[in-house]
């Protein structure tokens, strides 16, 4: 707008007294307002959850964690992040599961979790507390069992750095099914691997130690 002469029209001069806020500092402000309303939104969060929660927190420094293996409990300094099969190996000093893949996929780290075949290197070791583990050690403490015996007759083992884990997954198999089929025994073995190729002569012990003609 212009008046009548011609000049612009001057602005109404500003009080000195009103505050003055930039963009930068408004847009500022607003940032830092909505980081401390997340941060305390997540300390609530982390509130509820650990009332809903009273377990202490243990770690990341070693903590002592107590494990029932093969009928004995013992307790370990470790680290919440170490693995049953580090704990099993490095700490217990039992070496019959092995370490292979360290992924999950040969089973030649199985152990026996209150009677289930687990993979040793994909759980924590702080998470079998409470519960027995049975490595192939604690099936031999009176001499082999008649699986065992039956993989040595029938040559099943070859290398035998597989062996362990199968006996494991046999073991828990004939627990609930003592006289299994071939196909249930074949099921048993499908989480492992042998790289020397000894699956039919695995397969043939399995059954024969159960007294279960060969199918």
């Amino acid at each position: 707008m212009r008046s009548k002469s011609g000049a612009a029209a001057s602005r109404p001069p500003e009080d000195p007294a009103a505050p003055s806020v930039s963009r930068r500092a408004f847009l500022r402000g607003l940032g830092t307002t909505a980081v401390s309303a997340a941060a305390l939104g997540a300390q609530s969060v982390a509130g509820e959850l650990a009332a809903a929660n009273p377990e202490a927190l243990r770690g990341p420094q070693a903590t002592a964690v107590m494990l029932s293996i093969n009928g004995v409990r013992r307790t370990f300094s470790l680290e919440p992040r170490a693995t049953l099969l580090d704990a099993l190996r490095l700490h217990a000093g039992l070496t019959g599961p092995k370490e292979a893949c360290d992924r999950g996929t040969c089973g030649a780290c199985t152990v026996l979790l209150a009677g289930m075949p687990v993979y040793a290197c994909m759980m924590l070791a702080i998470d079998a507390e409470g519960r027995e583990v049975t490595t192939v050690e604690g099936l031999s403490r009176d001499g082999p069992t008649p699986l065992q015996k039956a993989i040595v007759a029938a040559d099943g083992l070859q290398c035998g750095y597989c062996t362990p884990g199968f006996v494991m997954s046999l073991t828990a198999l004939a627990q609930t099914q003592p006289h299994p089929t071939g196909a249930e025994v074949r099921k048993a073995c499908s989480g492992h691997l042998c790289r020397c190729g000894s699956y039919p002569r695995v397969f043939a012990a399995a059954l024969a130690a159960s007294k279960t003609p060969s199918a």
